[in-house]
Parts: C-alpha cells; structure tokens; sequence
C-alpha cells in the first residue's frame, strides 16, 4: 500500500461531498429517512480493555466518570452482559457479525493457518511476525444490516478486524465512512495514543501536530471530533455511529493526569491507566452536548460497552477494576468477558437495573430490529433480539446457551445460572453456579460430573471446524 499522505482537510473535503451524495440516494430510497425516537440514530461507543469494575456507576470509587454514569443513571444498566470473547479482535468480531467464536471468522487475535503475516509490535516496541484472520467481502457486519435500513454508517478509530488486508477496512464492510487505524499499517503507528498516521477512508493522513513525536492531539480527542463531524453533516439523516475508543488498552499514554495527581500514593502507571478512562468520559460529555445543541437527543439511542476485562497491566488491585471477579483480559472467566452495558434514550429507555443475560452476538438482531433491517440479518446468527429489554419490557434469555472460544486452548459455556469453564489446555473443565458464585470461587466439577459431561458435549457441537484455526479440543 502507498503511504501517500493528504491534507486532513482536503479528505474531510472529499467525504463530506460523499456524505451528502449518500444521504440524497438514502433519502430517495427511504421515504421513512428521518430519525424517530422509535426508528432512532444508534451510537455505539465500545471502551477498550475497560474493567467491570472501572466505572462509578459499577461500583468504582476512585475513577471519575461523570458523563457515563449519567448515561447509567438515566437510562438502563445491564449486570450480566458478556462480551464476545476475552480479547479484542474475536470479540468484535462476534460483536460485528453476530456469530460466536466457535464458528466466526476470526476467534483469536492471531490465526494458527492462512491468513495474512505482518508485523506486531509490544507495548515495549518489540516486533513480532504474525498471522492474522480479516472479515471477507462475504461477511454481514453491522454496517451492512444498518445501511440496508438506509442508515449512514460510519465507524470511528479501531476496528482490528483487517488482519494485514487494507481491503478488509470498515469501509469495505458495510461502513460509508472510516477514521481510525488499521492493523496493516499499525507498525507505522505504534504510539497511537498521540498518532502522527491515520486513515480518511481509504487515504492515510498526517496528524501534524502531532509530528516528530509531539503530544498534542491525543487520538480519544481526535475520534471525538472525528465522530462529531460526523454528526453534523448527518443530522438530517438516520445515522449508525459505531465510536471505537482506544482509552484505556496499554501502553496507557496520556499526559494530562490532573484529575489525579492529588493522588502521592499511586503509581504512574495507575494515574494515567485512571485519567485514561476520564479523558475519554470527558470527550464523551462533548458528544452528548453536540447531540443536545442539535435537538437529536430523543432520536438518537446510544449504547455504552467494553471489548473485554481489564488487562493484566491495569491496575487491577489498586483501583479494583475487575469489581473482584476471577481472570482479566485473555481469560474466558468472568473477568475476561463481563463487560458493563448501559443503554440510554430520553423518554423510551426506563431507568432500571437488568439482570438478563445478554451478549455481543445479540447486537446484531437487535439493532437490525430496532432500524428495520431484520431481514437483512443472516439466519446462522447466534443472538437473539434483546430491543424490549432496552425499553422496560421484560424476556428470558437465559434458556439458550452463550459460548466462547480460544481454539485449542479455553473455552466456556453459559446456561442460565451455570458456567462451565476452562481456561489452560487440556485441563479439565470447571462448573460454577454463578448466580450463587459471581466470584467463580467454588468449582463444583467433583460434584456434579454429568452436568460437565453434558456442557462438554454441548461445546464440542457448538465448535464448528475452520481452516484459520485447525486445532481441536
């Protein structure tokens, strides 16, 4: 790929005209075009490697973040949300397609077969070859399910779902609009926090601020912008914002810690892991004032999640980010996947605490519900339409089974109050009652053997093969 480079305002230029362009073919498609609270704009805003326990509004309480739980105290709240899997590509994959990992299309960050090789670099600036899976031409994602409702669709800042592909980017699969970074051209951006390369579409652009090293735009202040431009030139359109933060996956780089520096006692590393969540809060307040200054609030539906658990550089002990579960990022115990969900509309989302389970494969029909376009949605998904627990209304899910895997090394099931986990390679699975044991404190395997036997058995038929990933439990 040619690393030319262009003017960021000559690209906002040509996007712009593209925008207005889609929003007059959408418009002449979609007599229905305009947003309604009950065919609402949805924001997704997804955290990156954010704890259980990193909000308030979740328990925390040495972490401010006064915009999210606002969204928490007015809206819905979900304990018993999962994420796709425990780490970030499979995760947004399940997320992105509505498959879980035993049969999506990417179930690790790196593949074990095929795939494309490329660069990794460490938080330490290492380098490593490795294979990478990318989302194929043929995959739905969300983007295509919403634009098919004749939404404009525009993903914000990571989508770590190219692999080494640049032809595999959001705005080749289902996404009008795309600014972020991308895994081919990660080894050119290794400081992303304060990024110098970024891509405008299919155009990789300077930040000039940011040359030789400079820290003066810090990337969550640049995909808020990126995100609000977006709003505004889709005002008069339904939109689909999918806002991708980095805030707070590690190396945790951002210079501003004043909100804690009164705080002698903590380490660096816990200042910044702590203001990397409140900068990003912050920006997120200036995204809400944009939708209150443009009277879209009513119409506009936003979503709030993590990609996974907290890492196991974050200060897990110190600002108790795990809110005490078992495991951290990486890890299919509840640590790795429970992630906070909140679901927040004025007048339509009732202010509530929901214990359901829900997971990432459900965004899928729901969202596709909620814009009109289920038909759009393929019939191998794996959620389920969980729209009437965003708006009061109450449904079982807990009668089907959520499952995650690592290929060849963990995976887990959920069933109701039942979880059956393993964690390590060919070590024997472990059975909690998490409904009595949110901790995973009490492995009840000894105890009740058939039960493991059964979840056993329905694991292995909820694996499907795949030539990325040839190794078997």
């Amino acid at each position: 790929m040619n690393e030319s480079t262009y003017s960021f305002n000559h690209c906002r230029l040509l996007l712009t005209a593209g925008s207005l362009l889609a929003g007059h073919i959408a418009t002449a498609q979609d007599a229905t075009a305009q947003a309604t609270p009950e065919r609402p704009n949805i924001i997704f805003i997804l955290a990156d490697d954010m704890g259980y326990g990193d909000l308030a509004c979740y328990g925390n309480q040495y972490i401010q973040t006064p915009n999210i739980d606002r969204l928490a105290q007015t809206g819905t709240t979900f304990t018993q949300a999962y994420a796709g899997s425990g780490i970030s590509s499979p995760s947004r994959c399940a997320l992105m397609t509505g498959m879980n990992t035993g049969k999506s299309r990417i179930r690790d960050n790196q593949c074990y077969a095929g795939g494309l090789t490329g660069l990794k670099i460490s938080p330490k600036g290492d380098t490593t070859i490795v294979r990478r899976a990318n989302l194929l031409p043929e995959d739905v994602t969300l983007g295509t399910v919403m634009r098919a409702a004749g939404y404009r669709t525009c993903l914000v800042n990571k989508w770590h779902l190219d692999g080494y592909d640049p032809q595999a980017a959001p705005n080749h699969r289902g996404f009008d609009e795309f600014y972020g970074w991308t895994i081919a051209t990660v080894h050119s951006n290794a400081p992303y926090y304060y990024p110098y390369y970024r891509f405008c579409g299919d155009s990789l652009i300077n930040i000039h601020e940011n040359a030789n090293d400079a820290h003066v735009r810090h990337n969550t202040e640049i995909s808020t912008d990126d995100a609000i431009a977006f709003i505004h030139r889709n005002k008069e359109n339904p939109f689909f914002l999918f806002l991708a933060y980095d805030a707070p996956h590690e190396p945790y780089t951002i210079d501003d810690t004043s909100w804690y520096d009164e705080h002698g006692e903590w380490s660096m590393n816990t200042k910044r892991y702590a203001a990397l969540v409140t900068h990003m809060d912050y920006n997120i307040g200036r995204l809400l004032g944009t939708l209150d200054n443009l009277n879209l609030r009513k119409n506009t539906l936003i979503i709030f999640a993590s990609d996974n658990g907290a890492a196991v550089m974050a200060p897990l002990k110190e600002l108790n980010c795990g809110a005490g579960l078992k495991g951290r990022k990486g890890q299919l115990y509840e640590g790795g996947i429970r992630v906070p969900l909140i679901v927040n509309q004025p007048d339509r989302v009732p202010v509530r605490q929901v214990h359901d389970l829900v997971y990432f494969p459900d965004f899928m029909p729901t969202l596709a519900r909620l814009a009109g376009s289920s038909d759009a949605v393929p019939s191998n998904t794996d959620g389920v339409d969980v729209s009437p627990l965003f708006f009061g209304k109450n449904i079982d899910t807990s009668h089907r089974y959520l499952y995650w895997e690592f290929p060849g090394k963990q995976r887990a099931l959920r069933y109701g109050p039942w979880k059956c986990v393993t964690v390590k390679r060919e070590a024997p699975l472990e059975l909690y009652h998490i409904s009595d044991d949110p901790y995973e404190q009490h492995n009840l395997a000894d105890s009740l053997p058939e039960k493991v036997k059964e979840f056993d058995l329905i694991m292995r038929r909820m694996h499907h093969p795949s030539p990325l990933y040839p190794t078997q439990f």
